[in-house]
């Protein structure tokens, strides 16, 4: 299911009198700022990602998207660096609801600066991951315009992945803790170019141990999330930050990604740059997911299960 030859694709969504759109130009102007120069590859505890956190903080508090805990920051230490998650918080907008909890994810930080390649030692992570934190930055932004969401709603942008899923693992334990009643969770990573045109529109790790793929197809009304072959030779499920989660929680919990190992030749490289990325393909990735998140947050009853409940 492709789309093209649109400059703007956009979701709308009526909401009284007010419509959501979601848009080419602020996915692009918003990974542009996350994957630049200033910013020196956001490596956890630098400038560069201290910068990329506020930017996410503005963002959020700009479109009215809470912060979960006293502030927006879920701090952490690895021997002597500070890494720190940026949560925001949607509250469901039903009574019983309300008190189960859908996670989106993604980690906003990458591995700074490395061995140059022509003059540029930046490793700017467009794809991996800015990509993924723009795309829940935009669905923040519309389930804050809209309060379509049923259930709670944490918004969760990740540092310290590049180290081992870190940051994840924190965040992951510290709710657990608290007792959230976790539905299922998403992490979004590395959507930023599209797949073969014969391929299928996105791939989920661990496709086998849920149905959460099939449920979500089924929510948009067409088959664009399937079964990646290699994702478990390459132990995908366990690489990224859903894994945490899952660890803790034994509940649904994937990644969903664009990117397979053909189709993107600059992964840990200076050139994953913004010049790389499809903007076409992301918003309309973004738009597409819009009602396979509104089927998970709004069903009656928790539809998703692990396959062997």
């Amino acid at each position: 299911m492709r789309l093209l030859g649109f400059l703007v694709f956009t979701t709308l969504l009526a909401c009284g009198s007010k419509k959501v759109v979601v848009v080419k130009e602020n996915v692009k102007a918003n990974l542009e700022y996350l994957a630049s120069d200033a910013l020196e590859g956001r490596n956890t505890g630098t400038k560069g990602i201290e910068k990329a956190a506020v930017f996410i903080e503005n963002y959020f508090k700009k479109n009215k998207v809470e912060p979960y805990f006293e502030t927006y920051r879920d701090t952490f230490n690895i021997e002597d660096i500070i890494g720190y998650n940026v949560v925001g918080y949607i509250e469901g907008n039903d009574a019983q609801l309300k008190n189960e909890f859908v996670i989106l994810g993604a980690h906003y930080d990458h591995i700074g600066t490395i061995k140059a390649v022509n003059g540029d030692s930046i490793a700017n992570g467009a794809n991996d991951d800015a990509s993924g934190t723009v795309a829940v930055m935009e669905w923040a932004n519309y389930f804050a315009k809209t309060k379509s969401n049923k259930r709670s709603m944490l918004f969760t942008l990740y540092s310290a992945e590049e180290m081992g899923l870190k940051g994840s693992e924190h965040l992951a334990k510290r709710l657990k803790e608290k007792g959230i009643d976790l539905y299922t969770m998403i992490n979004f990573e590395m959507i930023g170019v599209p797949r073969a045109k014969n391929e299928i529109m996105a791939y989920m790790s661990g496709y086998e141990k849920s149905n959460m793929a099939k449920k979500l197809n089924s929510y948009i009304g067409s088959e664009n999330i399937g079964f990646f072959p290699k994702a478990k030779s390459f132990n995908l499920f366990m690489r990224s930050d859903n894994y945490p989660f899952y660890n803790e929680f034994k509940v649904p919990a994937h990644a969903i990604s664009t990117f397979d190992f053909t189709n993107f030749e600059y992964y840990h490289h200076v050139d994953d740059e913004v010049d790389k990325m499809d903007f076409n393909h992301m918003t309309q990735f973004i738009n597409t997911m819009i009602p396979a998140i509104e089927g998970m947050v709004n069903s009656a009853s928790k539809e998703i299960k692990m396959n062997n409940e």
